[in-house]
């Protein structure tokens, strides 16, 4: 398999000599590319003068993480693409295990390594754990990961197996199946494209799959922040997204109506907690949503909707009553 390892890039030149080097020396077996979107540091420079063999795609404009990667990707020929964050620590023979699992299984569609937390590495980080969930409400959490809570490596999640979503920090795609998926929604701009993807992915009949014989270390909030009002306001309007868009009219509605009393309760804590700005972003999100719902509504494909999409009911009760906060603990619905 003829493999591209793309990175997307805004403004991130310490980023990118800090860990590009060990993506050169560790990624022997593909092609490496760039895509910048449109920055005004010295990346571009710094690529030209430090990583003459790696391949650089300008995009004209910020596009977001979606857009970016779905304007670049159009230019780059591959049978699998590895879109990998620019904060991200490479290890020896990250690839190796990956691509074999696609070879050996044809199903597979799309996949992610295991991923640790570079600031402490026998943890796992938040962005994509050991292989991403959701639940009924369509709140995310991951194997190693739900909410704050982060679980030690000790090799619980060294498996193979199929998950629901992958996480957009190091995710490996088939490029006819990112073609045939029409790549990310560009709407949502960044957080949580790569679930609405995945999401459009299973309910296709693709598979996703999470390979912990992989390992790669992730600085994490490169971008935004998670004590950044704006990733909040992303997070909870995105999720409202892909409910719209991914399940059949009437569930899709009753969990919106769900979704309206929780987020509700959030901000009432955030607010608790002399978060004010937290509280007024996931207000925001809820407006720019009810705002933009006729045109996500119409985004909404006819595909077979799978409705055995979630793990458990709520983790929001799981975690906060009946403090779970493993998921090997988890009781599967």
């Amino acid at each position: 398999m003829k493999l591209a390892i793309v990175i997307l890039n805004w403004n991130g030149s310490k980023l990118l000599k800090e860990y590009l080097p060990k993506v050169v020396e560790y990624s022997k077996d593909a092609s490496i590319f760039v895509i910048d979107n449109a920055s005004t540091d010295d990346s571009l420079e710094v690529l030209t003068s430090s990583f003459p063999e790696i391949q650089v795609i300008s995009n004209k404009e910020n596009l977001g993480f979606a857009g970016g990667y779905n304007e670049g990707l159009k230019r780059i020929e591959a049978d699998v693409f590895c879109l990998l964050n620019s904060d991200v620590e490479v290890t020896q023979n990250w690839t190796v295990s990956i691509i074999n699992a696609f070879q050996a299984n044809q199903e597979i569609a799309i996949a992610q390594p295991k991923i640790l937390d570079l600031k402490n590495r026998e943890y796992f980080e938040y962005a994509g754990a050991g292989g991403g969930f959701i639940d009924k409400l369509g709140y995310p959490f991951c194997r190693g990961r739900i909410f704050q809570c982060l679980e030690k490596d000790t090799g619980q999640y060294d498996d193979i197996t199929e998950v629901f979503w992958a996480t957009g920090a190091c995710m490996f795609i088939k490029k006819e199946v990112f073609a045939d998926l029409k790549g990310f929604d560009a709407s949502y701009f960044a957080h949580q494209e790569e679930i609405d993807l995945c999401w459009r992915a299973k309910n296709r009949g693709y598979k996703v799959y999470y390979i912990g014989k992989s390992h790669i270390y992730h600085l994490g909030g490169s971008t935004l922040k998670n004590s950044n009002p704006n990733k909040t306001f992303l997070n909870f309007r995105n999720s409202l997204y892909s409910i719209t868009k991914n399940l059949p009219r009437k569930n899709a509605f009753e969990l919106i109506f769900k979704r309206l009393l929780l987020d509700g309760i959030a901000v009432i804590h955030f607010a608790a907690q002399f978060k004010f700005l937290h509280s007024f972003a996931i207000l925001r999100a809820h407006l720019s949503f009810y705002r933009n719902f006729s045109r996500v509504f119409k985004k909404r494909e006819k595909a077979n909707f799978v409705l055995n999409y979630y793990f458990v009911k709520s983790i929001v009760w799981s975690h906060f009553v009946h403090q779970v906060k493993n998921f090997n603990i988890l009781v599967k619905d």
